[in-house]
């Protein structure tokens, strides 16, 4: 069955780094769009970037310039690159797997249908 499976999350000051891990497994991970969502409490769940097969890319308003979102289909893994982390970045950050009606990269929640369980990120001031 299909498996996503985020590591790398962690608790970093104001202006530190992260790279966040979305291992996947079950179908043909070439063949999918993916992105990376994250929520904060209380809050809804956004899209935060977007690789389409192509490795075309898709990013919030808010990330960009910030955050990479990055695939290696060769390890069937997806990546995040979170670099001048502000406190409003804290959130569990997740991976999905997007149907396979879309092949460019979307931000948009309803586009995806498979989840992680998601990665703690908390950002200090």
């Amino acid at each position: 069955q299909v498996q996503l499976v985020e590591s790398g999350g962690g608790s970093v000051q104001s202006g530190g780094s992260l790279k966040l891990s979305c291992a996947v497994s079950g179908y043909t991970y070439s063949s999918y769009c993916m992105g990376w969502f994250r929520q904060a409490p209380g809050k809804e769940r956004e899209g935060v970037a977007a690789i389409g097969r192509d490795g075309s890319t898709s990013y919030a308003d808010s990330v960009k310039g910030r955050f990479t979102i990055s695939r290696d289909n060769t390890k069937n893994t997806l990546y995040l690159q979170v670099n001048s982390l502000r406190p409003e970045d804290t959130a569990i950050y997740y991976c999905a797997r997007a149907s396979g009606v879309i092949s460019e990269p979307d931000l948009g929640r309803d586009w995806y249908n498979y989840w992680g369980q998601g990665t703690q990120v908390t950002v200090s001031s």
